[in-house]
């Protein structure tokens, strides 16, 4: 069963909000997705997750993208923080990949999420779920593949069919090789008792 009380999320991604809400509302679930900057987020709330984000705010917000987790659970609550990891601190991510596909986006590396994090939140968990990344990113490019004819040709282009196929079979190879990491970081605040949250 579906939890009853609202859920509230957020994108800055109007196609994403428009077909997410037109799905959470087909299905029935009480879940409302605006179209709003995470800075902007208020209230508290029971569970705040983080899917994707991390390696998209770029390393100076870092700690800002923490205490917005912080201030918007409740004190029992739980936060998950997805992100895709680096093995290295670095401040900026692949040229090509930051010119033509993230602008501006960087992994973050486990010093920079712990500086982050520091005095605000413990972790309860952190586990690697890399090696089942690879075959997403295979599978999205079978995806797109398969589906690139229906896209209109003018707008989606060859050189974006190829800018595409470049980065998934890249970031593919990335984690294959265990030069990309997938991370998934379950948090509480300062004082709460330890959830039963670990994984087996």
């Amino acid at each position: 069963s579906f939890p009853t009380r609202r859920s509230s999320d957020l994108t800055v991604a109007k196609e994403q909000q428009k077909w997410g809400q037109a799905k959470a509302d087909s299905l029935g679930l009480p879940v409302e997705i605006r179209l709003s900057d995470y800075r902007n987020v208020h209230g508290k709330y029971d569970a705040v997750v983080s899917i994707g984000m991390m390696e998209h705010v770029g390393w100076r917000n870092h700690r800002t993208l923490m205490e917005i987790v912080h201030r918007s659970m409740e004190d029992e609550a739980i936060a998950v923080i997805h992100t895709i990891g680096s093995n290295e601190t670095q401040h900026h991510g692949i040229p090509f990949f930051e010119k033509h596909i993230f602008p501006n986006a960087a992994s973050p590396s486990i010093a920079q999420l712990g500086k982050a994090m520091e005095n605000l939140l413990i972790v309860e968990d952190w586990h690697n779920i890399g090696p089942d990344y690879r075959p997403t990113l295979l599978a999205w490019w079978d995806n797109f593949d398969a589906g690139y004819h229906t896209l209109d040709q003018k707008k989606y282009d060859r050189r974006f069919y190829l800018m595409w196929r470049f980065y998934l079979l890249a970031a593919a190879g990335a984690v294959a090789a265990r030069e990309s990491q997938l991370w998934h970081l379950v948090l509480t605040k300062v004082g709460r008792p330890q959830p039963d949250c670990r994984f087996s």
